[in-house]
C-alpha cells in the first residue's frame, strides 16, 4: 500500500487488503481500519516526498554513525559538546547524510488534516 503512486491507488490498495485479509484475519483487518488515515499521513506531502517520510532510515543512520564515532568517550561535556562534534564529523565528511527525496517541495504546505482527539 505504501508504495503506491498517488493517494487515491493507496486508497484502492487499502480496501483491497481489507477485502481479501477480514475474513483470514479480522485482528489485522480491524487494526488496519482502527488506524484509519492517520497510517497513510505521509499522502499529505508533495508525491516528490513520500519516499523519505515513509521511512526514517536516514535518522536511523545517522544516528547510528554518531554513536559509533561517540563510542569512546564516556561522558561529553555539555550538550553544546555533542553539537559541535555532530557538526565537525558533518564538516570533515566523516559523516553524510544523504539527500532527503523531494527537498525541492519542502517549503510547500501540507494538505490540512483533522485531528484524532480520541487518540
Amino acid at each position: 500500500m505504501i508504495y503506491a503512486k498517488t493517494a487515491k491507488e493507496v486508497e484502492m490498495r487499502r480496501k483491497a487488503f481489507l477485502r481479501k485479509w477480514r475474513l483470514k484475519c479480522k485482528a489485522v483487518a480491524d487494526s488496519l481500519e482502527e488506524a484509519g488515515d492517520r497510517l497513510f499521513s505521509f499522502t499529505r506531502l508533495d508525491p516528490t516526498q513520500w519516499k523519505s517520510t515513509r521511512t526514517t532510515n536516514a535518522i536511523e543512520r545517522l544516528n547510528e554513525e554518531f554513536r559509533r564515532r561517540i563510542k569512546t568517550q564516556t561522558v561529553l561535556p555539555s550538550p553544546d559538546t555533542v553539537a559541535m562534534l555532530l557538526w565537525a564529523l558533518l564538516a570533515s565528511g566523516q559523516i553524510q547524510m544523504r539527500k532527503v527525496n523531494g527537498w525541492e517541495t519542502l517549503a510547500q504546505p501540507i494538505q490540512p488534516a483533522t485531528l484524532d482527539l480520541a487518540a
